[in-house]
């Protein structure tokens, strides 16, 4: 018997229709909206007592007009004018609570489910249950776009405490860009560069990670979330299950860049039909909006929402991007400006360009100051990647000093104690002490190789730039657990390049000892 509170009998009595309200609902337990928790996801509450699952996709950079230049795509695919590389550039939408830790937005991580499109769209609360656990599909561009308003909306209305928040004001849910979607497939920060560039993000078996076509997989039907083993950043299916949805419209590929034409929506990842070779991190494929007179869908294609805020959220920070952008393209901008203004290009022109009184010249005049500004951006971005990857490199190389240096540490102990008083004719120790050669030689060629690379970075890149991007860095390597044992090695690099820095000396037994002292990770 159902059970029908005694406040609703005299309406139903008359025979008046009543939706259902949420107080009524049955709340969902986490098998509904989370099979697979974890202590980093972040919740957001939905109508009927439901909730969607999140995870923050991280990027180390944390000034308004501070982006990360990133590599999108793949060269020498089959259908380069579709899915050929192309530079690209992302940044977070909230500020990290912490002071320098960068920025963040938030990607659901499961595909939306069937139980939650109707908890958003519909007038009656969908009961959980296991055949709802499936992607949502079936619904158009317009469609999607309609329930990510309606859960704006209610969250604004129920919960806006909930939501994150940049500058005080809260975020907002939309479909993800495709640079959004596809930084998260590949894995973002979690994964090291060259995994990023590959085609799918680390993975033993396609078949334990994604659902596609087949009976070693999906067997031509569409799965439940959360089944199989995630991606680095913890966002389940995908490259595979149901396409997805995305919020901007679809541009060819020509070499690298976007073409200028834009068309229908874009649909990226895969799904439960597609060959096992289609389900890649680069695969992209438009729709048109339209089927004939009706807006298109598709029992393949769903959706995953992102959490976002608007790039100008205040007075405040107009003043601080329009600081920004006054350094940008500048020869130095970490420099003092009084100081290096009459050494700056791009700022002699402006000035050139302010006491001009001819409109046509003064105009050319300011093209010509924009276009080196940008010239100038683009090499101090790609000159922060040439730091990073010799931050990375000294880190590395500080490591193999330890473990050389140690190891060499050991084999002087037991020749100490095991052949200081013996012939030189012992055969044991004559080898050991042959071993004892070879191991120092071998350690004083890293230690020169160090050296140089230590020197030579010093004087390329100075004080100011290799300080920014030691902290870019490191926080870099805090988001991937599994570089993040290079950090305690990291510190003991930048403190020798200080040193260096201070003193220009070249101090490789010194050097070396840091790196040996190195003891677990920050």
């Amino acid at each position: 018997m159902t059970y029908t509170p005694f406040s609703l009998m005299p309406l139903l009595m008359l025979g008046l229709s009543v939706n259902i309200s949420p107080a009524l609902a049955t709340a969902w337990d986490k098998d509904a909206f989370n099979p697979k928790p974890d202590d980093e996801d972040i919740i957001l509450p939905m109508p009927c007592d439901g909730a969607m699952a999140f995870r923050r996709i991280e990027i180390p950079v944390a000034s308004p007009l501070d982006d990360l230049p990133i590599t999108l795509g793949q060269d020498g695919g089959e259908w380069g004018v579709i899915e050929h590389s192309y530079p690209a550039f992302i940044a977070g939408s909230f500020a990290d609570s912490g002071k320098g830790k960068g920025r963040y937005y938030l990607m659901a991580k499961y595909e939306l489910t069937a139980l939650q499109y109707q908890a958003l769209m519909e007038g009656n609360c969908p009961t959980p249950s296991r055949k709802l656990s499936v992607p949502a599909t079936g619904m158009s561009w317009f469609e999607a776009v309609t329930a990510a308003d309606k859960y704006n909306q209610w969250l604004r209305s129920n919960a806006r405490d909930k939501l994150p928040k940049e500058e005080d004001e809260p975020g907002f849910l939309r479909l993800p860009t495709e640079v959004e979607w596809e930084f998260a497939a590949r894995g973002g920060l979690k994964v090291n560069s060259v995994e990023f560039r590959d085609m799918r993000y680390p993975m033993d078996d396609i078949k334990n990670y994604e659902w596609y076509t087949g009976a070693q997989s999906s067997n031509g039907k569409i799965q439940l979330v959360g089944r199989l083993t995630p991606n680095p950043l913890g966002l389940y299916d995908m490259l595979g299950n149901v396409s997805e949805m995305m919020f901007t419209p679809y541009s060819l590929n020509k070499l690298h860049r976007m073409h200028g034409q834009t068309g229908g929506f874009v649909v990226r990842g895969g799904n439960y039909l597609s060959d096992e070779s289609d389900i890649r991190s680069t695969m992209r494929k438009e729709v048109n909006y339209y089927d004939n007179a009706a807006p298109a869908t598709s029992k393949t294609t769903g959706l995953r929402l992102v959490v976002v805020s608007r790039t100008i959220t205040s007075q405040g920070r107009v003043k601080q991007l329009e600081k920004s952008w006054e350094t940008l393209g500048t020869s130095n901008p970490n420099a003092d400006q009084k100081k290096d203004e009459s050494k700056d290009t791009a700022k002699a022109l402006g000035s050139l360009a302010s006491g001009v009184e001819d409109a046509a010249l003064k105009q050319k005049l300011k093209e010509l100051e924009n276009q080196l500004r940008a010239s100038n951006q683009q090499q101090q971005e790609e000159r922060a990647q040439s730091i990073r990857a010799s931050l990375n490199l000294g880190s590395f190389l500080c490591t193999k000093l330890q473990d050389d240096g140690r190891f060499l540490d050991f084999l002087n102990q037991n020749y100490d104690a095991l052949c200081k008083d013996k012939d030189a004719s012992d055969t044991n120790c004559a080898n050991r002490k042959a071993k004892l050669g070879e191991q120092t030689e071998r350690l004083q060629q890293l230690t020169g190789y160090y050296a140089s690379s230590l020197v030579d970075s010093a004087t390329l890149y100075g004080q100011d730039g290799l300080k920014h991007e030691v902290t870019v860095f490191d926080q870099m390597l805090t988001l991937n657990k599994r570089l993040s044992g290079l950090k305690p090695f990291l510190a003991a690099h930048w403190q020798n390049q200080q040193k260096y820095l201070a003193n220009g000396k070249i101090d490789t037994t010194g050097w070396l000892e840091s790196c040996k002292q190195v003891t677990g990770s920050n």
